[in-house]
């Protein structure tokens, strides 16, 4: 089976190495960029949570956060880049999505500061009644889609991006919010990662393959 990859070139290749290994041909492809917003310090003193949606923004937050507080994890993913930078998360939804975020979230929320992507979605914060900071903002790059079997999405923004280029393989996502992205703009979902990260995407590749074989 051949993979689409549309990761950024600089996180690709654990996704990459890990697909080859259950016999993927894997086709890299990059979508979108990932551009720093600011050097500023985040400082989460005074609050009471510091909401972290995606692995860039753990990385960012590593990198300026000062006098964290409460650190709540949007899934799996972001959670897991967190502990690599030493940073363990008090609260995970049960589904990895932000509507999943903000139904679980515990109550009453005290005083929260929503780490995100420039352009964020607007709901949940203002659900939770939250400070925002914008920690990156993704840029979509416009290549010719290669062919192959399954393209695996990681975001929404890949999803967006995919669809923007005229790519038309069935997709394989990271997890709902993605899939509802993904067919929002018209794209296929083929399968969804039952675990919402890295291992799960390849796992769900996997189950693909065999199901096609």
């Amino acid at each position: 089976m051949k993979v689409i990859v549309t990761r950024p070139r600089a996180q690709a290749r654990p996704l990459v190495t890990a697909l080859e290994a259950i016999g993927a041909e894997v086709v890299e492809c990059p979508l979108i960029e990932i551009e720093r917003t600011s050097d500023e310090p985040v400082d989460g003193d005074g609050y009471d949570w510091l909401v972290v949606t995606s692995p860039n923004g753990a990385d960012e937050i590593a990198r300026r956060g000062v006098n964290l507080p409460r650190v709540a994890a949007v899934g799996p993913g972001t959670a897991e880049a967190l502990r690599a930078h030493g940073i363990e998360p008090a609260f995970m939804p049960v589904e990895s999505s932000q509507d999943g975020l903000l139904r679980e979230f515990p109550r009453p929320a005290g005083r929260v500061l929503f780490a995100a992507a420039e352009g964020a979605r607007r709901r949940p914060i203002e659900a939770l009644g939250a400070d925002f900071v914008p920690l990156y903002r993704t840029r979509l790059l416009t290549p010719d889609p290669p062919e192959g079997d399954v393209v695996v999405l990681a975001s929404g923004s890949a999803a967006r991006a995919y669809a923007a280029v005229g790519g038309a393989a069935p997709a394989v996502s990271i997890g709902p919010e993605t899939s509802r992205v993904a067919r929002s703009v018209g794209l296929s979902v083929a399968a969804e990662a039952g675990r919402h990260d890295l291992d799960g995407l390849v796992a769900a590749v996997r189950d693909l393959m065999k199901s096609r074989a």
